[in-house]
């Protein structure tokens, strides 16, 4: 599907996307990830079906990525709802409407399991995040996020 110009290919992400995966994560967050401890992760998660991986791709490159986790809920009606993480986009790929694919892909997921939202964080510092996702529908004026993190990791 072509937006602002863009041909972006919305796929499962595969073992062989890890690679590529690690080198969204350095440029983004200035880190480096274990591709080897990604690729036992992975090969685990990737089995339960409560563990969504998405990738965008433009002509065959990953360009971005996201994380969504089907929790299930115990009051009320018991309904899932769905957390979203290590949402990337490559740097020249941005305002190209890769990550609105992302997204729009991940809800739709999050719909057909049932969810009935979808929760995230995001660093209070992004502003150009915070309009991104606001243009998306989300709302942050009711809710406060927390985060803990605990030890060394």
């Amino acid at each position: 599907m072509a937006e602002h110009g863009v041909n972006v290919e919305i796929v499962e992400l595969a073992e062989h996307d890890l690679e590529s995966l690690a080198g969204l994560y350095r440029h983004f967050w200035n880190e480096e990830s274990d591709v080897a401890r990604m690729r036992t992760v992975f090969q685990r998660l990737a089995s339960n079906p409560d563990y969504i991986f998405l990738g965008a791709k433009l002509d065959g490159e990953l360009v971005g990525s996201v994380m969504g986790i089907v929790c299930e809920e115990l009051y009320g009606q018991c309904l899932p709802f769905m957390v979203i993480e290590d949402v990337v986009v490559d740097g020249e790929s941005r305002r190209r409407g890769v990550g609105s694919r992302l997204m729009v892909e991940m809800e739709q997921r999050a719909a057909d399991r049932n969810c009935q939202y979808i929760i995230f964080v995001t660093e209070q510092e992004r502003s150009s995040a915070h309009r991104f996702y606001e243009s998306l529908g989300y709302s942050p004026d009711k809710y406060k996020g927390f985060k803990k993190k605990l030890g060394d990791g």
